[in-house]
């Protein structure tokens, strides 16, 4: 399969799901923004897809990585994020969400189980209390936050100014 064919639409996120949970499959959803790659986000994933029979990514759209991280964000567009992602080995499907947060994918998607980076512990995820109330559970994965966007990003500006082009 192709990456592109890998992104997919919500609708068929859902359709998916449902398929997943009607053959007793786990179901893991992972969320992101993805605005530049890093050993971080393959470690996550990779441990997420570890919690389950199939991962689901939701990628934030171009309007809520704004919204969340500020002016110059994202880098990437969300296309783009998207099929970076979706060549990841762990990932099987990406869809992207426009909300500021992944409570309505997962009451479209209703996965066995939500993971989340170790940037959070299992009290702090804010949709904890939707993943539980549809039957779920949020799992804490990943390598220790060591790693962010933000700091690549002042890396490499300082990289750039300190050199001349």
């Amino acid at each position: 399969m192709t990456t592109e064919h890998k992104v997919i639409s919500r609708v068929r996120a859902a359709e998916i799901a449902g398929q997943a949970r009607g053959h007793d499959r786990r179901l893991v959803l992972a969320n992101g923004c993805f605005d530049l790659l890093h050993v971080g986000h393959i470690r996550y994933l990779r441990a997420a897809r570890a919690c389950g029979d199939l991962l689901i990514v939701g990628i934030n759209s171009d309007n809520s990585v704004r919204a969340l991280k500020g002016a110059g964000r994202p880098l990437l567009d969300e296309q783009a994020r998207a099929r970076l992602v979706a060549a990841l080995d762990p990932v099987d499907w990406v869809v992207i969400f426009d909300e500021p947060d992944v409570t309505g994918l997962l009451r479209d998607l209703r996965p066995a189980v939500h993971a989340k980076g170790t940037d959070y512990t299992a009290d702090t995820v804010p949709e904890r209390e939707q993943v539980r109330a549809l039957g779920g559970q949020v799992a804490i994965v990943g390598d220790p936050k060591q790693h962010s966007t933000r700091d690549l990003i002042a890396h490499i500006v300082q990289k750039a100014v300190g050199c001349r082009l």
